[in-house]
């Protein structure tokens, strides 16, 4: 299950790197933007995953309408000469590393519960 995910990353990596894609230097906010949309509702299907309520449906969906959203948000408030853009990058950037810090507390959660069932277990 998490192999498709890595193989998803790689496989798209590759062809982006391959096709040698060039972007005009104007859309380069818009794709900073929707990059950090992605990899919040990334980071947020990390989190739902390891406690245990994540759905793909909700993932697939979020992902792509947070990265629209997100990118119409920076195009918007550029039109109307307001730096929406940044509100959008604080905005992600917190939500990414909300998300990163319960990733890193349920992990080293289960980490602890496994050393101290281990030593239990040495003990018997």
């Amino acid at each position: 299950m998490f192999l498709i995910p890595v193989v998803a990353l790689i496989i798209g990596f590759l062809l982006i790197y391959n096709l040698r894609f060039f972007l005009p230097a104007a859309y380069a906010d818009y794709l900073a933007i929707a990059i950090l949309a992605g990899l919040d509702s990334i980071a947020g299907g990390i989190r739902a995953r390891l406690e245990e309520n994540f759905e793909e449906y909700i993932f697939v969906t979020g992902f792509f309408v947070n990265m629209a959203l997100a990118a119409f948000l920076a195009y918007l408030g550029d039109r109307m000469g307001i730096n929406l853009y940044l509100a959008v990058v604080v905005a992600l950037g917190v939500r990414i590393f909300q998300n990163l810090g319960r990733i890193r507390g349920r992990l080293t959660a289960r980490l602890l519960h496994r050393r101290l069932a281990a030593s239990q277990t040495e003990e018997i």
